[in-house]
């Protein structure tokens, strides 16, 4: 977690163009929906979040269940023509880098001022404009996680819909916000919240989730403007 706060805010608008085929299914696709691999020096095969590292990579579907049949296929020792090592739980693996990553930004965004924790005051962000993303813990209370919708859906009528992610238990965002465990957290406008929201969507499409939508919510992805 310590590592990924220090991390420079890296956006990837610079992916959107460039396309790769993706090793398990063909499909060619642009590489912010991919995921590179590569071998690493103990002959592991490691994920290249940011596709950056060097040497011969091999590229596979933002989705866990790609990941994990790129394990299964042996894949990854045919890509990269090397005896290499895949984990079985490489696809867990993934997961839980990708959302260190969002919570990462997500603390970025608190101390660049651009995200703020406890109920009253993310129901004051909600009322006013340049909201970027809310967030509710996965494990929040029912009656807690209704009163946010409610405030999100008032505010959404006529607007474009604001992201809302609940995929980070409440101790995780904690963490993230520096404070103790945290239910309601909203993230603002801002270059520090739409790579929060970058992140937090790029975790959400490897679990299958649509960008910014709780499961029983219409809530789309929006304020994602840069």
């Amino acid at each position: 977690m310590n590592s990924a706060l220090k991390e420079p805010d890296e956006a990837q608008d610079h992916r959107v163009g460039r396309m790769r085929s993706c090793a398990v299914t063909r499909r060619v696709l642009p590489e912010s929906e991919l995921i590179r691999f590569v071998a690493a020096p103990d002959g592991s095969v490691v994920a290249d979040l940011k596709a950056k590292l060097p040497g011969r990579g091999v590229w596979v579907g933002l989705h866990r269940s790609s990941v994990a049949e790129a394990v299964r296929k042996k894949v990854f020792a045919r890509a990269l023509k090397a005896e290499v090592r895949a984990a079985s739980d490489l696809a867990e693996q993934v997961a839980a880098r990708l959302k260190e990553a969002a919570l990462g930004r997500l603390g970025l965004a608190r101390k660049a001022g651009a995200a703020v924790a406890g109920f009253a005051k993310v129901e004051a962000a909600v009322a006013r404009d340049g909201l970027a993303a809310l967030l509710t813990a996965a494990d929040a209370a029912e009656d807690g996680r209704r009163k946010m919708e409610q405030a999100v859906h008032r505010r959404s009528r006529g607007d474009a819909p604001i992201p809302h992610f609940r995929c980070f238990q409440a101790a995780e965002l904690g963490l993230a916000m520096g404070r103790p465990n945290v239910i309601h957290a909203a993230v603002l406008q801002s270059p520090a919240g739409r790579s929060f929201v970058e992140a937090a969507n790029r975790l959400q499409r490897y679990d299958g989730a649509s960008d910014g939508l709780a499961d029983d919510q219409a809530l789309g992805a929006a304020g994602n403007d840069g």
